[in-house]
């Protein structure tokens, strides 16, 4: 697999899955920029490549925050959809991420907050628990490389919330490099917070299914070059 921040990499399709690895900066959905979308330039894909007339059927199940790239599922049929939107909300659906974090944090731990969402400013924030409209925030997370000041985290998250991984890691003094909402990151740079692995059960085979979708080779994560395969 190549990396591409243009393109999707099309990791596995078959007639009820289709399995992509996200651009970076790319909306999973149109929104008021108006910029292409994932959803969109999948649905032409699939009407390109099997020559279908008329609109595609692509359902969405999950999502990465614009800025973030890495591994995505869709459904090509209705049926998918139900079943993969089951697995999601039972969490049965894995998704491991990447991130490159500032500083020096424990080998690994849990890191448990209220995060409560502001809707208008489309920020999220740790509070005290109890606090009205928070939700509690729970991942597990474990240093797999540093090097310069900077450290290789895997974080699988146990609930999912809005800016979870980037907001609990900066509460804790750990902001993730080139985070401009909530780590100080500069004009320019990438935030380095990726889709590294999914595992899921196909929806009408039943069957578990691992996907792989390594993070591009440029800084920071070229950083650990050694640990990226």
């Amino acid at each position: 697999m190549t990396y591409d921040q243009a393109a999707a990499c099309v990791l596995y399709e078959d007639n009820h899955l289709l399995v992509v690895c996200k651009p970076v900066n790319m909306p999973v959905q149109a929104d008021a920029s108006g910029d292409e979308d994932l959803l969109t330039a999948m649905k032409r894909y699939i009407g390109r490549k099997y020559d279908k007339p008329g609109e595609v059927y692509l359902g969405l199940v999950h999502r990465l925050d614009r800025p973030v790239g890495g591994a995505m599922v869709f459904a090509r049929t209705s049926k998918a959809a139900q079943r993969l939107t089951e697995q999601v909300k039972s969490r049965r659906m894995g998704r491991t991420y990447w991130a490159v974090v500032r500083g020096d944090p424990p080998e690994s731990g849990t890191l448990v907050h209220s995060l409560l969402k502001e809707d208008k400013t489309n920020t999220t924030r740790a509070v005290a628990a109890g606090t009205p409209g928070a939700k509690e925030a729970i991942l597990d997370y474990h240093v797999l490389a540093r090097a310069q000041g900077l450290s290789l985290c895997e974080i699988h998250l146990r609930t999912g919330r809005s800016h979870q991984i980037r907001v609990q890691f900066s509460t804790e003094g750990w902001a993730l490099w080139g985070d401009a909402r909530y780590g100080g990151g500069r004009p320019g740079e990438q935030i380095a917070l990726w889709g590294r692995y999914l595992e899921l059960e196909h929806p009408t085979k039943r069957e578990p299914m691992r996907f792989d979708c390594p993070p591009p080779r440029a800084y920071p994560f070229d950083l650990f070059s050694r640990d990226i395969r």
